[in-house]
């Protein structure tokens, strides 16, 4: 595992939702590096574009049409990859899929889509690669959750879910695992990433959506999953807020929540009314292909943009961090009341 933490050249990795987004950019990260890559996602002509560009990186791909929902279809992807080039090192379980509105107006087949795809398609991809990995005694599964699989998120109650699920599943799966120590379960924790998940999402606000500020490019996702891939751990947050907002949630989950949900209010949405769709949670969409939703524009993460980002940043974060300062400093003569 020393060598294997070390070099990602000709090692064999599995990421599914690799058509777009963060499996996208992270399946070039990899071929940069050398390594072998199948390619899973719902939509054939995309994940064609990525082995494309994948093999002009400079690593190999293979494209294997999944749809994670379904266990058997899982269970083909791990076999063709092992039959392929004789094993997995890596797999990434990525997929996922989103549905705002509010949870009463969020349609019964739509939510529970959600939860097949982002906790289910974790768990079986899983169930598909671990008998592999326990056989050979090594392997590494990194699976993609949130930031809101520490805390809620308004507007998003079957994505939060799910990605709470996740966490809580990783860290069971972890447990089984503890004396396989050549086993490593990971997690990776996003805040706001400029991916087509947010051109793709099922919408019932009634208003238009886009990413909270500030928003991070899907390569420095991609740039955390292979540090995972070098170097295992537990977990690893992509973005300050992400950490924040959990340290947040936990040492005063009140005023953390009040204050995420004034914010989701006042950043989530533009200024115009979109209709009701289930977006690309029942059935793949054929746009939007590429690792960015066209959020940050060229040049626009840097200079006088990029430091606007950063205070705006800052300043929702101060919204966590004060009432924990004041909270952790006892007034003189007076007895302080907790604040969670």
């Amino acid at each position: 595992m020393a060598a294997m933490a070390k070099r990602l050249d000709d090692k064999v990795v599995v990421i599914t939702g690799a058509s777009s987004g963060i499996g996208r950019a992270t399946a070039l990260e990899f071929a940069r590096q050398g390594a072998v890559v199948i390619l899973a996602a719902r939509r054939m002509a995309a994940l064609h574009e990525v082995a494309e560009a994948c093999i002009g990186a400079g690593g190999r791909a293979m494209v294997v049409p999944t749809d994670v929902t379904d266990q058997q279809a899982v269970r083909h992807l791990a076999d063709r990859a092992i039959e392929a080039f004789g094993g997995i090192d890596i797999w990434v379980n990525n997929a996922g899929v989103i549905a705002f509105g509010r949870f009463e107006d969020i349609p019964d087949d739509v939510f529970e889509q959600v939860l097949r795809t982002d906790l289910l398609g974790t768990v079986h991809g899983c169930r598909a690669v671990l008998p592999h990995f326990l056989d050979r005694g090594e392997g590494i599964v990194i699976n993609t959750a949130s930031m809101v699989s520490n805390i809620g998120q308004r507007y998003a109650t079957p994505y939060t879910a799910a990605k709470f699920a996740v966490r809580g599943f990783s860290e069971s799966l972890r447990q089984e695992l503890v004396d396989e120590p050549g086993i490593h379960v990971c997690m990776v924790m996003p805040a706001s990433i400029d991916t087509p998940l947010w051109r793709h999402a099922a919408n019932y606000t009634g208003r238009a959506l886009k990413p909270l500020t500030p928003v991070h490019p899907p390569e420095e996702v991609a740039d955390a999953i292979l540090s995972l891939a070098r170097h295992p751990r537990r977990e690893r947050f992509v973005g300050t807020e992400a950490r924040i907002a959990a340290m947040g949630n936990t040492m005063a989950p009140h005023l953390t929540e009040r204050a995420l949900a004034r914010n989701i209010e006042r950043d989530m949405f533009q200024n115009r009314s979109a209709p009701a769709t289930s977006g690309g949670v029942m059935t793949a969409m054929p746009e939007y292909q590429g690792a960015s939703g066209g959020w940050i524009e060229p040049g626009q993460a840097s200079g006088r943009e990029q430091a606007r980002q950063r205070v705006f940043s800052w300043t929702n974060l101060s919204l966590f961090l004060l009432p924990l300062v004041l909270a952790s400093r006892p007034l003189s003569g007076r007895r302080m009341r907790p604040v969670w």
